[in-house]
């Protein structure tokens, strides 16, 4: 038994010192405000209780859920979103906090109809969420602008794809020119260059007006591949340096959603990486 422990000793001092390095490299990046967060797409086919679970087991602080995830547990089929009765929602909360995580954000949402909105915003307020991340109708955005003042909360505008609204960055700049602060771009900058646009411009034009990202690297284009799938920060063509340099000319101060769209049954390993890869940067 001491044989055992003699040869476990330096082992488990070197695993507490390699975390204690992570959580000094994460708080170097926090206090630059700049925060990672897992959004809950990455493990759509886990539940939310899963997802939780994967988010803390990679040290992860913040979440950003999209609309519609199932919650699991003992919730079952329910689905995160505004017509969550009040009691799971302080539930959530709580089974969030315990494990060391906030729910920072949901997205991405389309709003059915305009009065939905209101619903929205309500819900992000009783969820202590900072923004949500979203794609508003054209039509809508006097409503929005006047509820993002009144709640406190801001509006992150995604970039899908055309025929998104927003695929471009000069159509969400037409878009909220004159309008709240509170309103900005969630940079999707794997949509970008999939898009054929070059994200380090794309991310130039939003100077000012970027609130936060799905950020991610991606797989140059491959024949036979419908899309240019997610890889590990720093192994594909998007020049994650690059991008990272630029939000630090900006002073960007915001959340960097990690977005995985690979590995979809196993994506922790990658995920890790790219949060290492994040935190050298950082340091």
């Amino acid at each position: 038994m001491k044989q055992i422990k003699k040869v476990l000793f330096p082992v488990v001092c070197l695993l507490l010192f390699a975390c204690f390095l992570s959580a000094c490299k994460q708080a170097k990046a926090e206090k630059q405000d700049w925060r990672i967060a897992i959004q809950s797409y990455t493990f759509h086919l886990f539940p939310l209780t899963e997802a939780l679970d994967k988010t803390q087991e990679l040290g992860v602080k913040y979440i950003e859920v999209y609309p519609g995830h199932k919650l699991g547990g003992k919730w079952g089929d329910k689905v995160f979103g505004f017509d969550l009765d009040t009691q799971t929602r302080k539930e959530l909360k709580e089974l969030a906090a315990s494990k060391g995580i906030k729910i920072i954000a949901t997205g991405v949402y389309v709003a059915d109809k305009s009065e939905d909105w209101e619903k929205m915003f309500r819900f992000a307020k009783d969820m202590d969420m900072e923004f949500i991340t979203c794609e508003p109708a054209l039509n809508d955005w006097d409503l929005v602008e006047k509820l993002a003042e009144q709640y406190g909360i801001k509006i992150s505008v995604h970039n899908h794809p055309q025929p998104s609204d927003y695929w471009n960055p000069d159509n969400l700049l037409q878009a909220i020119a004159g309008r709240s602060k509170l309103i900005g771009s969630c940079a999707d900058v794997g949509h970008w260059r999939r898009e054929g646009l070059n994200q380090l411009d794309c991310l130039k034009k939003l100077e000012g007006r970027l609130i936060s990202l799905h950020f991610k690297d991606i797989a140059a284009k491959q024949e036979g591949e419908k899309e240019q799938h997610d890889v590990i920060w720093g192994t594909g063509i998007l020049d994650v340096k690059g991008m990272l340099h630029e939000l630090k000319r900006q002073h960007f101060k915001g959340v960097f959603s990690i977005e995985y769209e690979y590995n979809w049954e196993n994506s922790v390993p990658d995920i890790k990486e790219c949060i290492r890869y994040f935190n050298e940067f950082v340091e």
